[in-house]
Order: C-alpha cells, then sequence, then structure tokens
C-alpha cells in the first residue's frame, strides 16, 4: 500500500434503524435514508478496499486503558434496548485480525500508551450497524478499540498519533458515534434547541476543518466549554469522543464535513480526514 487512508468519522445512527419501519413524510422520505445512502456508498468514496478495519466506537467506553478486541471469530453484542425481536437475531460474521490488535498495542506501547485485549467482546452497534452497510458482504477484518473511560480529549488524540502509522499499512482508522446524542431531546423538535444543534454541528465542522493538528485539538479541547455542546451530549459525550481519536490519528490532515443528516432539524455530521 503506497497510499496513504484516510480517516472518517461516521454516524452510526439510532438503534438498529436500518431493519426498523419508519414512518415516512409526504416526499416518501424516511428519517434515516441519507444516512443509509451515505454508508452504502463509503467503500466507493474510499475508492480502495483495505486490509482490515481499526474501528474506535462510542459503546465502548467503560474501559480504564484503551482495550483491543483479539477475537478471530467475533460475535454479536445487542447494546441496545426495548427494540423488535428480530433485531436482536441479526448477524455480521465479518472476522477480526488478531495480527492487527497486536499491531496496535505495539504502535501504542511505542507512544507509552497503557493498553489491554479482549478476546471475547463481540461487535457493538456502533460497528455491526454501519458496516452491515459499508461491507455489507462481511469481507473486510475488522478490530475494534475502546476508548478510556476519562473520555478527556487529550488522552484520545494521543491514542489517535499514536495510531496513525496504520494508515501507511493499509488500515482503515473508522470512529463511530455521533456529533450529535442527546437521548432525551432527541425525538422531540423543540425549536430553540434544534438551533442549539444546528450551532453546535456548525462549530465542530469549523474545529475539524483547523489546517493544523494543534489547533484542531486546542479547538476541540474547548468543546465542553461551548454551551451548545452540552446541550447535543446528554447524559455523556461518549459519542462525541471517538472523533477525538480520529482527529489524532489524522495528524495535519484537516478534516472535512462529507455528511451532515437531519433527525427532526437537528443535524449530526461525518467527517473525513485526509
Amino acid at each position: 500500500m503506497s497510499q496513504r487512508l484516510p480517516v472518517y468519522f461516521i454516524p452510526h445512527g439510532g438503534g438498529p434503524w436500518p431493519f426498523i419501519e419508519f414512518p415516512r413524510d409526504a416526499e416518501g422520505k424516511a428519517p434515516w435514508d441519507d444516512l443509509r445512502a451515505f454508508l452504502q456508498d463509503l467503500d466507493a468514496e474510499i475508492g480502495h478496499r483495505p486490509k482490515a478495519v481499526l474501528v474506535v466506537s462510542g459503546h465502548w467506553e467503560k474501559e480504564p486503558v484503551p482495550t483491543v478486541s483479539t477475537a478471530a471469530k467475533p460475535g454479536m453484542l445487542f447494546d441496545y434496548y426495548n427494540f423488535p425481536p428480530h433485531t436482536y437475531e441479526l448477524s455480521y460474521p465479518a472476522p477480526g485480525s488478531p495480527d492487527l490488535a497486536a499491531r496496535a498495542r505495539a504502535l501504542l506501547a511505542e507512544a507509552g500508551i497503557d493498553s489491554a485485549e479482549d478476546d471475547k467482546r463481540g461487535f457493538d452497534h456502533g460497528v455491526f450497524i454501519p458496516f452491515m452497510l459499508v461491507y455489507p458482504d462481511a469481507d473486510v477484518p475488522i478490530t475494534m478499540i475502546s476508548l478510556k473511560n476519562t473520555l478527556d480529549v487529550e488522552s484520545h488524540v494521543a491514542i489517535g498519533k499514536a495510531l496513525a502509522p496504520l494508515r501507511d499499512e493499509d488500515v482503515l482508522i473508522i470512529a463511530s458515534g455521533m456529533s450529535y446524542h442527546n437521548m432525551k431531546m432527541f425525538r422531540q423538535a423543540e425549536p430553540s434547541h434544534v438551533k442549539q444543534a444546528i450551532r453546535f454541528d456548525d462549530w465542530l465542522t469549523e474545529a475539524v476543518a483547523a489546517p493544523a493538528s494543534d489547533q484542531r485539538e486546542t479547538v476541540l479541547s474547548t468543546w465542553d466549554k461551548n454551551p451548545d455542546a452540552l446541550a447535543c451530549h446528554v447524559p455523556d459525550h461518549d459519542h462525541l469522543v471517538p472523533l477525538f481519536v480520529a482527529s489524532g490519528a489524522a495528524g495535519s490532515d484537516a478534516g472535512r464535513q462529507v455528511f451532515r443528516g437531519e433527525f427532526l432539524g437537528k443535524p449530526y455530521s461525518a467527517y473525513r480526514f485526509g
């Protein structure tokens, strides 16, 4: 592989949304149709099928150190609740990559970052839901890496920086989360909150486009001083943290918004670095 692969932050949507029937509007459009199209087109946008994918999921957030999945055949982790029975019978038999897991841990160690491994964890829905659309044939190995339970900017940017060499080794780094994740307000369209969500999405899009990695990190580190940001991530910001890892892995590559969807007026975005 002679060309460096990009890094993505992608939205994985709400629960098992591709497998649920939603009401359609007067134009025949359902709430998640745009996200479905974006994810289905992602393979073509990248233009290269990687040898493996390293996924940072906002649904693996309680580990004290970054923890890497080492299972050769990961199972399924249905970490959503109160959905139809058929959504608990989904299968995504993509292989894991123990070799990639070992390489990721070695890179973290070189950077002085403690890590751990987990050979039991299955694909959570921050992984299997989007990848059932990105690689529907489950033919690309996927290794997962957790967040740290600190959920801070600095250490997660450092994790991304440590993992950045994988981009030159034919590994696609995907951060899976949601730029908007207020579970209380998600299904409401209260006008003042919609305005907050729009302002935060605009702020975040400008932040990831910073031309230098240190400048981007400085701006992102102020996210919790932004009242719009705090309103968009309730009760916690675990779905935003994968973006910090992506920003670190991006290095000097500026980010750009490659997708912006809406749910009841509230935007959520995907970003590409490189």
